[in-house]
This record gives C-alpha cells, structure tokens and sequence, in this order.
C-alpha cells in the first residue's frame, strides 16, 4: 500500500469541496438560487460563487499565478456589478443580491479553478507545504496551514449552502 502524504490528504480535501458544490448546485433553478432563508441570509448562488473567488484568491497567490477568475476570462461571463478583485469577503446584503448566476456557470467556474488547484497541490511536496507563507500572524503561517484554511472555509460554506437548499420552499 503506498504512503498518504499530506499532499494527497489535501487533494482529497479540494476534491471533496468540489464534489460538495457540484451536488448542491445540481438541479436548482434561478430562483432556488437567489433564495435568502430570512430574506436576508447569504443565498446559494452567492455562497458557491464567494467559496469558488477565496479559494481561486488564495491559490493563485500562494502559487505565484494568476487568478482563474480574470485570466480565464471568468469575470466577464459573470459580468456581476462588483469589482474584478472582490471576493464576496464583508459584502452587505445588496453585494449579496448581486451575486446572480446559473448553477451551471458557477459549476463550470468551480470545476476550473478546482482544476487549477488540484495541478498546483499535486506539483508541491512535503517540503514545501513547511515554508511559511504570511509572517504576519503568530506563529507564522506556512503553506499547509493556508490551505487547510481554505478547504475548511470552502467546506463551512458549502454546509451553508447545503443547509439553504434543504429549507428552500415548496414549489
């Protein structure tokens, strides 16, 4: 049996996010989408599109690379009045509102920058997953704690997500 190295382990976690936003989304329609449970909670659409923007943000900075989001032309098929660089961090409930996508293009956008992620994690080592990242937290950040920070977002808010779907209302 080959060894399971922290590298696979995170593999798997994106892998499972991914797998967590393609079942969530599956089969919903615009308005299941934009539903607000209260009215005003973050929606579906809105909680796919900011947990796919934090982990294509974070990636691409620790890789050193672009963002899927503008350098594949992402922004432009979503055409949202928000700025190209925002991630849906501290939006308010108009920001929220805005946040209007098909299942279908906040799936395909996901399963690239999944796509994207899962080729930079399987190009690191054990090694480089030891090398800090951000000094400005005590201790310093390395890379392994900034990813497992993004895969536990993206899992908190897809549970989010998930939770919204399982009270949408009849009909």
């Amino acid at each position: 049996m080959a060894e399971v190295t922290a590298v696979d382990v995170l593999v798997d976690g994106f892998g499972r996010v991914r797998e967590s936003v393609e079942r969530v989304l599956d089969g919903l329609t615009q308005p299941q989408l934009t539903f607000r449970v209260g009215g005003s909670a973050n929606s579906i659409a809105w909680l796919a599109w900011h947990l796919t923007r934090v982990q294509d943000d974070h990636v691409a900075e620790v890789a050193g690379t672009g963002q899927v989001w503008t350098d594949d032309g992402w922004a432009d098929r979503f055409d949202l009045p928000l700025p190209a660089d925002d991630t849906g961090y501290g939006h308010g409930s108009e920001q929220v509102a805005a946040v209007d996508a098909p299942a279908a293009l906040l799936r395909d956008y996901h399963r690239a920058v999944h796509e994207r992620t899962a080729a930079y994690l399987k190009g690191l080592s054990g090694e480089d997953l030891a090398k800090v990242v951000d000094e400005s937290w005590d201790p310093p950040v390395t890379l392994a704690v900034r990813l497992l920070s993004v895969v536990e977002d993206d899992l908190q808010h897809v549970g989010q997500a998930a939770f919204a779907r399982g009270v949408l209302p009849e009909g």
